[in-house]
């Protein structure tokens, strides 16, 4: 398999990977947060023995861990305040806006953490759905190109 340009979603036929998150992500994510497997056990609640699960695809990373990963990477971007809001990105009506936790809560860069935010005019029920729209979203490739590099 082939690797995206922005580094991150494992790639076939041109598509990013479905939920969730897979092992080369993880493990990609976990080093670019300069992490032991240890430290990311216990920054993520977890056990050392689950880490090491994902990362030998023993186990399927949960939706809770993948969210809090992509959270983590979010917040230690340099030039997160230089980065355009997704309702300005996306163009959102001032009704969207109005209608949008994002908005209310002025967190334009982590529209995709938020649940209930108004994407592709609809309110997305959960986060496997959220984020089948997020990853192809140019405000989370945004995000996730600012913040993931390949490790050598």
């Amino acid at each position: 398999m082939a690797t995206s340009p922005i580094g991150l979603f494992s790639r076939s036929r041109n598509k990013p990977t479905e939920f969730p998150m897979d092992r080369q992500d993880f493990t990609r994510l976990r080093k670019k947060l300069k992490k032991t497997q240890k430290q990311m056990a216990q920054l993520l609640g977890v056990s050392i023995k689950a880490i090491h699960s994902y990362e030998q695809d023993w186990r399927s990373i949960p939706a809770s861990v993948e969210r809090q990963m992509y959270f983590l990477v979010s917040r230690i971007d340099e030039n997160r305040k230089r980065r355009k809001p997704c309702w300005a990105i996306k163009k959102c009506s001032p009704d969207q806006r109005k209608q949008c936790p994002a908005w209310e809560l002025k967190a334009g860069d982590l529209c995709w953490f938020i649940n209930g935010t108004v994407c592709e005019g609809l309110v997305q029920k959960s986060w496997k759905e959220k984020m089948e729209i997020c990853k192809s979203c140019e405000v989370f490739s945004n995000l996730l190109a600012d913040n993931t590099t390949k490790q050598k």
